[in-house]
């Protein structure tokens, strides 16, 4: 492709006021109207002052500058342009945006925290993005570390990756009709370990995934989680909820004697259908052997602590064995890798299944190519209250992106700001009615226009 004149020939100018960037934003703040977020916003945050009033029109801001592509408070100035007035309310300038987030307390990230709880089952009940979660639900929970420069960040420090940053504590849910929508996060300080307060927020992950389903649920719900998070406050907080899990274990003293208790014949050989590379050794197994045996966990608490279940393991050839003297011993000769679990599933279902918790790196990736791209205040408190819009703003992402096909229910946050956010629209109005002039030859005119009507209704005829 090149251009069709010359450069000389070509000029540009910043003149047209009907003329907005993203016209996706319509059928997106529509679906969000409809399902009460700027209700529940008012009705539940209580910021004190000028900057606290309205909270329910910058809230929805907020996501809107997101689900648009802003990843600091600066960004939230595409918000402003061509003919976003006429289209929209409360199209804040990004000052009183900032000043809105740094009125946030701790107190005030929590009641954040009930609106998108609330508001997610609102969603749910509009669009497909928990099909499914009545007969079968997978939890998982994970942290990661979002790096921050500076030493003006409140609460920042370095945490497990060795980089300074800030800890953001994610909870989602899917379903195998349903992609990962989010259903909990914390922001807490880079220092902070993985498993500190997970057990609470695990509570309250599962008491969200409760309101999602019908009363008449029976199906299972499974907690999945990495050894970070192998620790009675998790396992307990997902029994008293009715969840099943699936949580690897560490190699401590207990899980390695009930390892050496396998015999030749209880291994099972699997094949993998794609390969997997092994993070110690580099290589790239195609096959693996998986055994189980039944385990108590948390054996040196007292008896009414202790939790009964399986504890399912994997085992490949140790591929960088230490040249040692006499006999190699069984964790010489093998790497083991093994999880505790309630489930009824079968032992290579079960290792299956575990091993698909590594969704959740996908979501963690999404958000810091979105909206967490920065945590853009010095202020803790600000920087959670971004971490829950950022969260609002995918799931409504994933919620339009599942309106508008199947495939696009799945996709990426950038895949569906880049087909259904982000395009041209020109505003013109005939007999009160306003009407968008849109791009001819869209390659995703039928999933917008699907979405569109689904949260707008049909879209009116353009008079000839």
């Amino acid at each position: 492709m090149q251009l069709f004149h010359t450069s000389n020939r070509l000029s540009a100018t910043f003149d047209d006021t009907n003329l907005v960037s993203a016209a996706g934003l319509i059928p997106a703040l529509a679906l969000a109207v409809k399902t009460g977020l700027g209700e529940l916003a008012d009705a539940r945050l209580s910021l004190p002052g000028y900057f606290g009033a309205n909270a329910g029109l910058k809230v929805t801001a907020l996501v809107a500058g997101m689900l648009a592509g802003a990843d600091s408070i600066d960004d939230m100035a595409l918000l402003r342009h061509g003919g976003m007035k006429k289209l929209f309310i409360g199209t804040y300038a990004p000052s009183t945006l900032g000043s809105f987030l740094r009125a946030f307390t701790f107190g005030h990230v929590r009641q954040l925290d009930a609106v998108a709880c609330r508001w997610l089952v609102n969603l749910a009940a509009h669009t497909p993005i928990v099909a499914g979660i009545d007969d079968y639900a997978l939890i998982d929970i994970d942290d990661t570390i979002k790096e921050v420069h500076g030493y003006q960040k409140q609460g920042s420090g370095y945490g497990y990756s060795g980089v300074r940053g800030l800890n953001a504590l994610i909870g989602i849910v899917s379903t195998p009709k349903a992609a990962p929508i989010i259903i909990g996060s914390r922001l807490r300080k880079g220092s902070t370990g993985s498993p500190r307060g997970a057990g609470k927020f695990v509570g309250d992950t599962l008491a969200t995934v409760k309101r999602l389903r019908s009363t008449a649920a029976t199906g299972v719900v499974l907690l999945r989680a990495d050894s970070a998070f192998y620790g009675h406050a998790v396992v307990a907080a997902a029994n008293r909820a009715g969840a099943k899990v699936s949580i690897t274990a560490r190699m401590d003293p207990a899980v390695k004697r009930a390892i050496a208790t396998i015999t030749a014949d209880q291994w099972t050989t699997i094949n993998y259908t794609d390969a997997i590379r092994d993070e110690e050794s580099g290589a790239w197994i195609s096959s693996a052997e998986v055994a189980e045996i039944p385990f108590t966990a948390f054996s040196s608490r007292k008896k009414s602590e202790r939790l009964e279940g399986r504890l399912v393991v994997r085992r490949i050839p140790e591929l960088n064995q230490k040249a040692g003297e006499g006999q190699p011993t069984l964790f010489d000769t093998h790497r083991f890798h093994a999880f505790f679990t309630t489930s009824d599933l079968d032992t290579v279902t079960a290792d299956q299944t575990h091993r698909q918790h590594a969704i959740i790196e996908q979501i963690n990736a999404d958000l810091k190519d979105s909206a967490l791209a920065h945590l853009p205040s010095g202020v803790f408190t600000a920087n959670a209250a971004w971490l829950v819009l950022a969260t609002i703003a995918f799931n409504l992402s994933r919620a339009v992106g599942s309106l508008a096909s199947t495939d696009l229910g799945k996709a990426r946050s950038g895949t569906i700001r880049r087909k259904l956010i982000n395009i041209p629209a020109r505003i013109s109005t005939s007999a009160r009615k306003i009407l968008l002039h849109l791009p001819a030859s869209w390659p995703w005119e039928t999933g917008w226009t699907a979405a569109f009507a689904a949260a707008c209704g049909p879209p009116q005829t353009i008079p000839t």
